[in-house]
């Protein structure tokens, strides 16, 4: 089959993906009036995985299978991502939060280890704030829980910044603004979305040969409909409100690992000791952000070690 770049001419069901998860299987829950996906694998301690944009559970594949082995692995689509349900609202994390806890209580599990990957972090982080009952230990990657930072990013690049990799030093990320515009995304990427795949993991990775083919067709196909690209971009456009919540929150109490890239690590450094009393940062300076994909081996052992502690 031949692939065109800025095109996606094949789509995968959830049903042929999950070949590529040995022993993991497929399932579906009715919770906080959503209908999410999940997959369940492995037996053990449970570890949840939320996943971000612009990816869904199937990027947790390298994590997935290697720590399937000591624990039970359940990777969810959160609220608007996959074959999940897309409403029209609840896309603050306080809410999509919820519809995680309703999904651990379902599943007949009193606490679990966290993982969450850039908006999969937000939601993650949002789930140890309002219900830290459920969360034993909370994993971080390139995905705090939104602040009044996030009012200091920069609308404009820094001159001599913007190239075709991300300054790691001077980050520009512009898809920050782009996804809060209603309507206008839609029109411009709907059936077109492998162009904004290609161009965002190019730019963000060190080494963007680490995607493969069949991932960003994967990735561009689950976010070419419009009703998936708004329901994405609702994540971004909740910011607001996500903010305002988070000034009631209490720091948390849990052991916390951030796991922070080439371009987040020295925020996390400073960040995190403010929102958690019991926090460490592992620096993966030498990968980008899609570090499940880029560096496996360097988060498995970082997720490892810290499970262990």
């Amino acid at each position: 089959m031949t692939i065109f770049k800025g095109t996606a001419q094949q789509k995968f069901s959830d049903d042929e993906l999950i070949q590529d998860f040995p022993e993991f299987s497929n399932h579906y829950a009715e919770v906080n009036g959503v209908r999410l996906h999940y997959i369940d694998g492995g037996s053990g301690e449970a570890i949840i995985c939320l996943p971000g944009w612009p990816q869904t559970w199937y990027s947790y594949r390298n994590i997935a299978l290697e720590f399937s082995k000591t624990h039970r692995v359940i990777v969810v689509d959160i609220r608007g991502m996959g074959t999940s349900d897309k409403p029209e609202s609840g896309y603050d994390k306080k809410t999509m939060a919820q519809d995680i806890n309703q999904l651990i209580h379902s599943l007949g599990l009193k606490k679990v280890a966290m993982i969450g990957h850039d908006i999969g972090g937000m939601v993650a982080m949002s789930l140890a704030f309002n219900h830290p009952e459920v969360v034993e230990k909370l994993i971080v990657a390139d995905g705090l829980h939104p602040n009044e930072g996030i009012m200091q990013m920069p609308l404009l690049p820094a001159p001599g910044t913007f190239g075709e990799k991300m300054d790691a030093n001077m980050p520009y990320a512009w898809w920050m603004g782009f996804n809060q515009v209603k309507g206008l995304p839609e029109n411009i990427l709907e059936g077109r979305f492998r162009f904004l795949i290609d161009y965002v993991f190019d730019y963000v990775m060190i080494d963007e040969t680490k995607m493969t083919e069949k991932e960003r067709i994967i990735y561009a196909e689950a976010y070419s409909d419009a009703e998936s690209i708004r329901a994405s971009n609702a994540w971004y456009q909740a910011f607001g409100q996500d903010i305002e919540d988070s000034k009631n929150y209490q720091q948390l109490q849990m052991p916390v690992l951030g796991i922070g890239s080439n371009v987040s690590h020295q925020f996390m450094q400073m960040s995190m000791p403010y929102v958690c009393q019991d926090s460490h940062v592992v620096a993966l300076s030498g990968g980008g952000h899609y570090m499940f994909e880029e560096t496996p081996e360097q988060v498995v052992e970082a997720i490892y070690n810290f499970l262990k502690s």
